[in-house]
């Protein structure tokens, strides 16, 4: 045993989670998740890197909400020196960013118990305001705190208006600049990148996630790819999520990625972003206004004096209905699952009944 986990944030409020199970065997030890390829995960834990397995008959049985393992996760596990860990639970999460999966209906989980989310934007053509509303909101619903980085400084003489224009809508949120070219800004970004914390990067493929990584970690861990000349944006790089440690063992968790980020439910995150929005609508004359034709409607009058701006109003609206689809989407699946279930009872007890 070589490894503290504590030093992999694996604390007290994760080994009262663990706790909480009510299980004895002393064959299951603590680990983090770090890295995840479909079905495959790698994980350390008290012994060191390893690969490791779902327990089967714990995971790979006909229950709905199987909670499985994602980047940042602690889980206990049994070691096995001679091939693959075997993973038996998920501990409960204390923090977690999730999307819709538009394929399968429900939520997925892109990371788990970080402390900090980094929503990376470049000062180059991609900056884009409705975006970091949107990462925002999905970060305040994740229960971590955000930090906004605002990347490739070294291509941009003048950053004050971008500036400007996210304390607007985010104006108690940290904003840094940053070039991982000259190192211009980086040394902000060590009062966040502490031992035993952990740091979610979430941007547009090719917003600078691998070339920052580089960066504060002093070596070329990294692949990174160069900018397209036609259009000034960076080439995808990362393609799986992945939990790097650095030297001070703060973590990174890096992900693909999201040009589209699909809401999953982010109520909560809605009303700390928009909240200027919310206020209003508490002014209404009615409390189940529409904001549409009503009387004594404080947000149409808002909006009709510009005190709140129209495309905030609509950037609110797309954002909400997203997460009421997501809701719903999901709702259906799981009948559908339900159902499922209910069938492949049903049909093993007709089997049963025949054999007597």
């Amino acid at each position: 045993m070589n490894n503290n986990m504590e030093k992999y944030g694996y604390n007290d409020f994760f080994k009262a989670k663990a706790n909480t199970l009510n299980i004895f065997s002393e064959d299951l030890i603590p680990g983090r998740v770090i890295e995840v390829q479909k079905e495959r995960y790698k994980i350390v834990t008290e012994y060191g890197e390893s690969d490791g397995k779902l327990k089967g008959a714990l995971f790979y049985n006909d229950k709905i909400h199987n909670v499985y393992p994602t980047v940042g996760d602690f889980v206990l596990v049994k070691n096995n020196p001679l091939g693959d860990d075997i993973i038996y639970h998920v501990l409960d999460r204390k923090s977690k960013f999730s999307r819709l999966d538009s394929f399968n209906k429900v939520e997925q989980i892109v990371a788990a118990n970080f402390d900090y989310v980094f929503i990376m934007i470049s000062l180059n053509n991609d900056f884009n305001l409705k975006r970091i509303e949107r990462y925002l909101t999905a970060t305040w619903q994740s229960g971590a705190l955000p930090v906004i980085i605002m990347t490739k400084l070294d291509l941009c003489y003048d950053y004050s208006l971008q500036k400007e224009q996210i304390e607007k809508i985010a104006p108690l949120v940290p904003i840094i600049a940053i070039s991982s070219v000259t190192g211009e800004g980086l040394e902000e970004l060590w009062s966040y990148i502490e031992p035993c914390k952990t740091v979610v990067f979430l941007g547009s493929s090719g917003i600078g996630k691998s070339s920052l990584v580089n960066a504060l970690s002093g070596e070329e861990i990294m692949k990174v790819n160069t900018i397209r000349e036609d259009d000034s944006k960076g080439r995808h790089t990362t393609t799986h999520r992945q939990l790097i440690i650095l030297k001070n063992h703060a973590m990174i968790i890096d992900t693909p990625g999201m040009r589209e980020l699909e809401m999953w439910d982010v109520s909560d995150g809605l009303d700390i972003v928009f909240d200027e929005i919310e206020a209003l609508a508490k002014k209404c004359k009615f409390g189940d206004c529409r904001h549409e034709k009503e009387p004594g409607c404080a947000v149409k009058a808002a909006l009709e004096s510009g005190e709140l701006p129209r495309e905030r109003w609509d950037n609110y609206i797309k954002l909400k209905k997203e997460s009421k689809f997501a809701e719903r989407k999901e709702n259906a699946s799981l009948r559908l699952q339900e159902k499922a279930r209910w069938k492949g009872i049903s049909k093993l007890q007709k089997k049963s009944k025949r054999r007597f």
